[in-house]
């Protein structure tokens, strides 16, 4: 729609988020063009070639394109190595892969920036005592919550650390709360603190959301290992599916043997036809991220604008890829994502409505025509439905497509009375 037919609210709050996305892009591109050289340069120093695209099958032996993008995604994320592949289903998989890798029956894992996400709930076995959870192997668990000011409360660390405690758990993103997400400086800071008064114990991020935000990453701060998702951030809108995990060499293995079988490791696996997608989506994601990031800021300005809650502000730091924005009614949230789907490229047509998903407690709805399914790189929105009805935007193949896709949410809510 031409913005001269817009409604004039809505035409307002358009043109303040453009200007808001203009000034924020000064400090936004430094960071993006950053991210863009330390990746040219990790397929530079890895002597990526043509014949390195192509896969394999059967076993996957002797398959160096699947060894130079595990080498990659080391250097990327600023670790000693790393396990990139197609057969993570998930970002969650490749955190229980890591989890169980280097967890025994009998150790303990804190997580030190609060409850979970909702689908490594049920890993750990936090509310449902699933069969194969970390709770029913004889791992303990508890959780450490965040202060009043979203900081790690290192200071009552040792009300819960044991001689069993093995590892800690960062999550990076906020994920369906209303707070902060955990930035580089504050893991930093985490980690030179936890190295200190516990050297033995193993620093985990779940890092998805969060790759290639910052001019950091995890690793480049003494992360011990990190995990996250393809049809997130890495994939940059290319991979099909997928997941990495990155960190300490000895961690890796014991993750990749977790993964593939003991003794196996990362040495075994074809790699099929995927490799050509992960490689150029691993290097598009730089862009892809920031293209995330310009939609982020403008979805965030533009929706404050109309009178909305949203988190993070348009000038807050952003350490992930995640926009929030409170509905606070069920109906507002449905109108939300059904105005959405309605501005995406694939399945334009469907009308969302809440549903259960696997992993979570709550019926979720989630908007997203997406060219890979559930590619949250691509542009997605969902939440779950309970108070206060937020939904929670991620990704952009464009900025542009994701700025019209927000604008046929706001229409929605206009034409069914709710903004």
């Amino acid at each position: 729609m031409s913005q001269s037919l817009l409604p004039l609210k809505i035409n307002e709050a358009l043109l303040y988020a453009e200007d808001v996305l203009e000034q924020q892009c000064k400090l936004l591109n430094p960071i993006i063009e950053k991210n863009h050289q330390r990746v040219l340069t990790a397929f530079q120093d890895a002597k990526v070639s043509a014949y390195n695209l192509n896969g394999t099958t059967g076993y996957g032996l002797g398959d160096s394109g699947r060894d130079k993008l595990d080498a990659v995604t080391a250097a990327i994320m600023g670790t000693e190595s790393a396990i990139i592949r197609h057969q993570f289903v998930s970002g969650t998989h490749a955190i229980a892969s890591a989890l169980y890798g280097v967890l025994r029956p009998g150790d303990h894992f804190i997580s030190v920036t609060g409850m979970p996400y909702d689908t490594l709930q049920q890993v750990i076995g936090i509310k449902n005592s699933v069969s194969g959870s970390l709770k029913d192997w004889g791992v303990s668990f508890d959780i450490l919550p965040l202060g009043q000011d979203n900081q790690i409360q290192c200071d009552k660390l040792t009300e819960l650390v044991t001689s069993k405690t093995k590892l800690f758990i960062i999550q990076r993103s906020k994920g369906y709360e209303w707070r902060n997400s955990v930035s580089i400086a504050q893991i930093a800071e985490f980690t030179a603190y936890a190295k200190k008064h516990f050297p033995e114990v193993i620093i985990f991020v779940d890092n998805c959301y969060g790759e290639l935000v910052e001019a950091k990453e995890p690793g480049h701060v003494g992360v011990d290992l990190m995990a996250g998702s393809l049809i997130k951030n890495l994939g940059g809108t290319l991979a099909p599916t997928g997941g990495y995990i990155a960190g300490r060499e000895d961690l890796i293995t014991k993750a990749a043997g977790r993964f593939t079988a003991p003794g196996i490791n990362a040495d075994v696996g074809a790699t099929l036809d995927n490799l050509r997608l992960m490689y150029q989506g691993l290097f598009f994601s730089p862009m892809t991220v920031g293209e995330a990031l310009k939609a982020a800021i403008f979805s965030s300005a533009f929706l404050a604008k109309l009178g909305f809650d949203v988190h993070p502000s348009p000038v807050d730091l952003r350490t992930d890829i995640i926009q929030a924005v409170k509905l606070n009614t069920k109906e507002k949230m449905l109108a939300f994502c059904q105005g959405l789907q309605q501005g995406s490229p694939i399945d334009s047509h469907v009308l969302p409505l809440p549903s259960e998903m696997p992993g979570y407690t709550d019926e979720v709805i989630m908007a997203g025509g997406t060219f890979i399914q559930g590619a949250t790189s691509e542009f997605s929105a969902d939440g779950p439905i309970r108070e206060p009805y937020a939904v929670y935007m991620q990704g952009a193949i464009s900025h542009i497509y994701v700025k019209s896709a927000i604008v046929s949410a706001a229409l929605m809510l206009e034409k069914n009375n709710l903004l």
